[in-house]
């Protein structure tokens, strides 16, 4: 029985959540398969394929009928499902850094928040820049998160106060916190600068 592109996919997904996309390889999820590896290069091409498609499925499944209607509540709801999205795979954000995809799940979720702020009054490029803005914002964060080992001990920073004044005076806080609590600390700059870059467009 032959197997089809979506099986290959969701077996490379199978690999890089249990050993990390390094080993993420064609061959690798040829024998998962238990086929060729000619049989996965068929439906794939190539290793960079691969990788497009399984960024693509990693956001698959928005349900854009649960969403807010309030754009800066839906806006934020978008940023939170994608976050969880990449979280929920091992090596989720560095999957998606530097990949460029014209993929349906991907466009599903790029279109969805552009469309939210077009309907929130903001011009085209304000929409399409800060969306960039927050997705960036959301594979930085997570992929530190992700790259950081569970049982790594905490960092101890000394700070000269001569050299570094400023992050000696702020050393309680440079690592304080969780990733939760800094991605919405960030999210939240993110919402207010929106906010009043909207109050600014409706003046003019």
């Amino acid at each position: 029985m032959g197997i089809s592109r979506a099986e290959v996919v969701d077996a490379a997904v199978d690999v890089l959540d249990e050993q990390g996309l390094d080993k993420v390889t064609m061959r690798a999820v040829a024998d998962r398969l238990g086929v060729q590896h000619n049989t996965v290069r068929w439906h794939v091409e190539n290793k960079q394929r691969l990788l497009v498609l399984m960024s693509d499925a990693i956001l698959a499944g928005l349900d854009v009928t649960d969403l807010p209607a309030q754009w800066d509540d839906r806006f934020r709801a978008l940023a939170h499902w994608s976050r969880r999205a990449l979280l929920a795979h091992r090596d989720g954000a560095r999957l998606l850094s530097g990949i460029a995809t014209t993929e349906i799940n991907t466009y599903r979720l790029g279109d969805t928040m552009i469309q939210t702020l077009l309907d929130a009054g903001f011009p085209p490029r304000t929409a399409a820049w800060a969306n960039w803005t927050v997705f960036y914002l959301i594979l930085g964060i997570t992929q530190e998160q992700q790259a950081q080992s569970a049982d790594a001990p905490d960092p101890v920073l000394a700070f000269d106060d001569d050299a570094f004044p400023a992050l000696r005076k702020a050393s309680a806080y440079v690592i304080a916190g969780t990733f939760d609590e800094r991605f919405e600390f960030a999210l939240d700059m993110q919402m207010t600068a929106l906010r009043v870059e909207l109050a600014r467009t409706d003046t003019e």
